[in-house]
């Protein structure tokens, strides 16, 4: 079982940046696609970006390409999501998501195997 804890939201000021942070609590060996993925209040789910391991291919939303960067680092088992210059409309609730034994591409139309419980990002002034 896979158990996926985010970490690193707060309040922020609108132009200010957050990085979150997505760490698995066990070492899978093969392929797999860790996204994330947002969702605000009275609104529906968005997806973020996705990266696929091992090869550290990224996927990311066109609405989200130029503010928000996906990355990894394997050796801690930990998947980051930089967010830059953000926005009010930015406030939701931040989750990661794992698919495993497949890579990104082959994850488009299936819903992740596993969820984390979702950090919350607030921007404010």
């Amino acid at each position: 079982q896979l158990a996926l804890a985010e970490s690193g939201g707060g309040s922020v000021q609108p132009g200010g940046s957050l990085s979150l942070s997505c760490t698995a609590s066990i070492f899978a060996s093969s392929a797999k696609c860790v996204g994330w993925f947002r969702q605000a209040a009275g609104k529906e789910r968005e997806k973020i970006a996705r990266i696929s391991s091992p090869s550290g291919m990224t996927y990311t939303d066109d609405s989200m390409k130029g503010r928000f960067t996906i990355s990894q680092d394997g050796a801690k088992n930990t998947v980051y999501l930089q967010m830059n210059s953000l926005k009010p409309e930015d406030t939701a609730m931040y989750y990661c998501a794992a698919w495993l034994g497949r890579t990104c591409p082959m994850t488009s139309d299936q819903p992740p195997d596993y969820w984390g419980r979702g950090t919350q990002v607030t921007v404010s002034s």
